[in-house]
């Protein structure tokens, strides 16, 4: 039975908000990432964030959102910008790179973390809330989070909206879109920039480990029903953004259950069945190629 009395609670309407518009953006901008064979680089982004946050607060000895949000954009860039520098100037595979700078920035957090903990230079800060960042609190999500949600999807979805034709093939043939003038470099920055972005202000809800989840879940999933661009940002969109609504009311009517979590594995559900299910899919695929496996 549907609770109608938790769905026209204020707390769960908040909530709802801050999931919903933030699993549908970043299903949107998972497809991109996805799509450009660089999946993993959000989880490694993810995860190089956290030692921002800390510090973020060493430095200003408050919480605000704000500056934590600004100091886990400018240690994720720095992981990005660690990681393009590394692959091109090395023989290393891209995932041994993301490997090593994912594990080496989230240790440097953790550490950083573990060094302001009992210390008394930082005893007049209140030190609570920075382990959330870790595995994320969707159901503590207040006004001030949704509005931080909001101020960067907005513009998140505008930017795909204004250079979507560019960002479609640049993500399907490069060396084209450099032929006909496009500036790929923008075209990177804009991707960073989105991504980073929307890594950011999501910590609070999945966290720096389920974080990468978000991105590329949805994509997974839209992926197995269409092969349409546009027809895949809507799919991982709204996927993403009915996961959130459902992991966030049933995180809110059972106690004890976490938000993000609720919705990571709401969104596994959906995409495993996908999986199976969808046009795409595995049950369809063994049925094409037993057809032709009998024709020849």
């Amino acid at each position: 039975m549907i609770d109608f009395e938790v769905l026209s609670s204020y707390s769960f309407f908040i909530a709802a908000i801050g999931t919903v518009v933030l699993s549908m953006t970043a299903g949107a901008i998972g497809c991109i990432t996805v799509l450009k064979g660089q999946s993993l680089i959000g989880d490694a982004i993810g995860h190089a964030t956290f030692p921002g946050i800390v510090l973020s607060f060493m430095l200003f000895l408050q919480k605000d959102p704000i500056l934590l949000i600004i100091g886990a954009i400018f240690s994720g860039a720095i992981a990005f910008i660690l990681i393009q520098m590394v692959r091109n100037n090395s023989k290393l595979d891209l995932d041994a790179i993301l490997a090593i700078v994912m594990s080496s920035f989230f240790g440097l957090g953790m550490v950083l973390k573990s060094y302001i903990q009992g210390n008394e230079n930082y005893s007049a800060a209140s030190q609570s809330g920075l382990q959330n960042y870790i595995f994320g609190q969707a159901a503590y999500i207040m006004k001030e989070d949704v509005k931080l949600i909001l101020l960067v999807s907005i513009p998140t979805i505008i930017l795909i909206s204004v250079f979507y034709k560019e960002i479609k093939i640049f993500l399907f043939d490069e060396t084209y879109s450099k032929t006909i003038g496009l500036n790929t470099k923008v075209l990177y920055g804009i991707i960073l920039l989105i991504t980073i972005g929307i890594i950011a202000v999501g910590l609070k809800i999945v966290g720096t480990i389920l974080i990468s989840s978000l991105l590329i879940i949805p994509s997974i999933t839209a992926l197995q029903w269409s092969e349409k661009f546009s027809s895949v940002l809507l799919i991982a969109a709204v996927i993403g953004g009915i996961s959130a609504f459902i992991g966030t009311y049933i995180s809110t009517v059972y106690s004890g259950m976490s938000t993000g979590p609720v919705i990571i594995l709401i969104m596994s559900i959906f995409s495993f069945i996908s999986l199976i299910f969808g046009p795409r899919g595995m049950i369809l695929n063994i049925k094409r190629r037993s057809r032709v496996d009998e024709w020849n």
